[in-house]
């Protein structure tokens, strides 16, 4: 085979990797891209980006243009999971191809590619319905671009800039991580004009989108911020199991900024990579599933671990530093504390969350009595497109700012209120809210089972219930009834589902 044509047969064969990795994990979508399915069915709906259609605007999601890439497919009646399923493959097709390009031996590729297509999560991420692998993407493309202009290659003069505003509208610290490649091109083509007038229109762009999304939600950062900011215990905890997954590929990277022939791009990746990780060390992100907030500079490690092999000699011991780099992802991928969680994931979320919203749904009562409360406030309100308060408070600025979940429930009075326990007898308390006092006055009307320890019980206002009950009770059945009728969280279970 011609040499040239090496690199499109490795990517046919990374192709077909890719396509069998998402076909086996294809049923999962997490709870949480339903809350941003939900603001852009009310973008398409016309009533903006909203939680709640008719009140005051809260943004209880931090991936704007992730949101908004979804908008046109929610008019047009596009099953939102598909969307996001087929955008975030060819992201992840799109990464491993740059992952295959970049290194110059075949070493260096195989180290970045393996330990990209081998790391469980990444397919994961790729079907889970969030922006995670996109914006891992971008990225990886700007640490690219970075690398290039450090080794005098010529850059278009719109990509950096445009990656600036597609960073920071996918990610609020996207724009942060942009800016150590943004700054190296900036500076090394200050003389040519186009530089300037592409990086002031981006910034102009940028300031414009800030002013608006202030203007509209009447909040500097998204609401979430409020609820997760500050946790540095939980975010030291999140940093120790980074680094022990990702030891080999950090170790590798690092390195680079110790070589003199490599050091600038060591550099550069390692203060990416650094100022990406921050805000999640500050903040002990919740719902941090398979690394998820970690997976946004996988590519970019990847990638790093394949340039500081290039030069390793003898070649012999590059290749076992590899293949020990590989090695080491696969298995933190499959022993992640939740992976078996997350493959039967999705058939545990349609027979509990999706079949209550559902049921909701189809339920007869008058659009007043449509109110409901939860904590998983994802697929529950989506499904259902019930008015909702999120008892957590990430798409409630009140609770966010402190106000007692207990307190915003009893003043609402919603008509359904729904409870996340680990069994079918009710907590005394659920994510801050006292169940007793909360639930008081209601009926329940359903108790689902969703895995192992995880129940939703729902409870109903009296004069509701009769209708509500079942409603849930047939959707409930229809779920049950392409699920598999299992609930333990084992690869056994999985496997047993695909073959």
């Amino acid at each position: 085979m011609r040499r040239d044509r090496l690199p499109i047969a490795a990517f046919a064969g990374i192709l077909v990797v890719l396509a069998i990795g998402i076909w086996a994990t294809w049923s999962t979508t997490i709870d949480d891209a339903f809350i941003t399915y939900r603001y852009a069915l009310h973008a398409a709906d016309g009533v903006g980006p909203t939680w709640n259609p008719g009140a005051d605007p809260v943004e209880g999601f931090t991936n704007f243009a992730w949101m908004a890439w979804h908008v046109p497919f929610a008019a047009l009646g596009v099953p939102l999971p598909l969307v996001s399923k087929l955008t975030s493959a060819l992201c992840a097709a799109a990464t491993a191809w740059m992952l295959l390009r970049e290194p110059a031996t075949r070493t260096g590729k195989a180290t970045a590619v393996g330990a990209y297509l081998l790391f469980l999560p990444t397919y994961l991420h790729v079907v889970a319905g969030l922006e995670t692998a996109a914006f891992a993407l971008v990225l990886l493309r700007v640490v690219v671009l970075g690398v290039r202009v450090l080794r005098g290659v010529g850059v278009r003069a719109w990509e950096l800039p445009v990656l600036l505003l597609v960073g920071g509208m996918l990610r609020p610290e996207g724009a942060v991580a942009v800016v150590p490649a943004l700054a190296v091109w900036a500076w090394t083509t200050r003389s040519d004009r186009r530089t300037w007038l592409w990086t002031g229109g981006a910034a102009v762009v940028g300031a414009v989108y800030f002013l608006w999304r202030w203007s509209y939600y009447g909040q500097l950062l998204p609401n979430t911020f409020y609820v997760k900011f500050g946790h540095l215990a939980a975010g030291q905890r999140w940093l120790e199991v980074t680094c022990a997954a990702l030891l080999p590929l950090i170790v590798l990277a690092a390195s680079l900024a110790l070589r003199r022939d490599a050091w600038r791009p060591g550099v550069l990746i390692s203060v990416t990579v650094g100022l990406t990780y921050v805000t999640y060390a500050l903040s002990g992100p919740s719902m941090d599933y398979l690394h998820r907030f970690a997976f946004h500079a996988v590519p970019v490690l990847c990638l790093a671990a394949g340039f500081a092999l290039d030069t390793v000699m003898p070649r012999r011991l590059a290749a076992v530093v590899g293949a020990v780099a590989v090695g080491w992802t696969a298995l933190a991928g499959v022993t992640a504390n939740d992976a078996r969680v997350i493959v039967n994931y999705g058939v545990d979320l349609d027979r509990a969350h999706a079949a209550i919203g559902r049921g909701l749904a189809d339920a007869d009562l008058p659009v007043p009595a449509r109110t409901l409360a939860t904590s998983d406030a994802g697929a529950i309100p989506y499904y259902s497109d019930w008015q909702a308060i999120d008892y957590i408070g990430l798409n409630d600025e009140a609770i966010a700012r402190g106000a007692s979940p207990t307190d915003v429930v009893g003043a609402e009075r919603p008509t359904v209120v729904v409870v996340t326990s680990t069994n079918p007898v009710p907590p005394v308390t659920a994510y801050g809210l006292d169940v007793p006092a909360a639930t008081r006055g209601y009926e329940q009307v359903a108790a689902v089972q969703m895995r192992e320890d995880y129940w939703q019980l729902v409870y109903a206002e009296p004069e509701w219930a009769p209708r509500l009950r079942p409603a849930i009770a047939a959707e409930q059945a229809r779920s049950d009834s392409r699920a598999d009728g299992r609930y333990d969280e084992t690869y056994s279970r999985w496997l047993a589902r695909l073959f």
